[in-house]
């Protein structure tokens, strides 16, 4: 695959189609929704975070969405204990929102705040740290959560992809994946707290912007930890549009991105927190198996807008080769794999 680099510059033209299309390990494109050429019913904006911690208490985590799907906005709490394993997943509808979230034109800049009855969710960027609260006293049946997490952004690659969709000339889909975030502070549920360690805790940021066609399956994968000691992770995934220019298959190494080619899900037939799953790339850079430990399954059904979602928990072993041809040995690192089919 021809693996092409974004340079800097808007990233729509004055018909709203993309000027360019391929990969970055940096914001270089300008998003800017007044140039978006396709009703407000088709945009789709999110922001979400996941942080998984790894430490002598856990593993546990949290998982936090603000999206602007244009038909419907969602604010979503996951509390992820992978202990038990069990998850308490809530998610508040916001009909038509059509841009009224507000969320930002960079993933660099800017806040998110937004309270729906009793959910408040914010997004503080602080330049070099990302700040997250959260309170839902409804939680979990009136359990509750709270809590704020500070996650430090040091100067660091992360995988950033501006895909088309051939069959619509005005739908494109611009990601990014800020992996390898420690995290500090703390979520209480239901009256106990849990702590959040930078030593052990990681977190990984999904900011996405686009006009989508209606009928999409993505498949996604994501690790964010240490290796040796260094800052490591990836992320890999595929399923829409067209990754001619670009695949979204990046490992990320002391703050440096390794760029993959292609990476294939194997994943077993009938299950999907049973057997292991397998991960291979067509150039033998990276091999992983996958063994699972909770299946966060999730069916939204709201009229138009269907989301129907396995976002499984586990653990990886394997190897990945850098770009130097170096082999790095994984063992048993907390991510997540997930396959998701939308119809928005």
């Amino acid at each position: 695959m021809q693996q092409r680099h974004l340079t800097t510059g808007p990233l729509l033209d004055d018909g709203g189609t993309l000027i360019e299309t391929g990969w970055s390990a940096s914001e270089e494109r300008r998003y800017d929704r007044r140039k978006v050429a396709a009703s407000g019913l088709r945009v789709k904006e999110w922001d979400y975070y996941c942080v998984l911690s790894d430490g002598d208490s856990g593993p546990y985590g949290i998982a936090l969405t603000v999206a602007d799907n244009g038909y419907m906005g969602l604010l979503g709490v996951s509390w992820l204990d992978l202990a038990g394993p069990a998850d308490v997943t809530e998610n508040t509808m916001i009909p038509f929102p059509r841009g009224r979230l507000g969320l930002p034109a960079s993933a660099d800049s800017g806040d998110v705040v937004v309270r729906r009855g009793d959910v408040h969710i914010e997004y503080r960027n602080e330049g070099q740290a990302r700040r997250l609260i959260v309170d839902h006293p409804g939680f979990g049946g009136g359990r509750g959560l709270s809590g704020e997490l500070v996650l430090t952004q040091p100067p660091m690659d992360r995988m950033v992809i501006a895909t088309p969709f051939p069959s619509s000339p005005k739908a494109f889909y611009y990601n990014q994946k800020i992996n390898c975030l420690p995290a500090r502070g703390s979520v209480t549920v239901d009256g106990r707290e849990h702590l959040f360690d930078p030593a052990t805790a990681f977190g990984v940021f999904d900011w996405g912007r686009g006009v989508w066609t209606y009928d999409n399956t993505w498949y996604w994968g994501s690790v964010s930890g240490l290796h040796d000691g260094l800052p490591f992770g990836f992320n890999i995934g595929y399923g829409f549009g067209d990754t001619g220019a670009a695949s979204e298959n990046v490992v990320f190494h002391d703050g440096v991105a390794h760029k993959l080619d292609r990476v294939q899900f194997h994943l077993p037939v009938g299950t999907y927190d049973g057997a292991p799953w397998r991960f291979t790339s067509n150039d033998h850079r990276f091999e992983m198996e996958f063994v699972p430990i909770h299946d966060r399954a999730a069916d939204v059904n709201a009229l138009v807008l269907r989301s129907t979602q396995h976002q499984v928990f586990g653990r990886y072993t394997g190897f990945v080769v850098l770009d130097d041809g170096s082999r790095l040995e994984i063992e048993n690192l907390l991510g997540f794999a997930e396959k998701v089919r939308n119809r928005w």
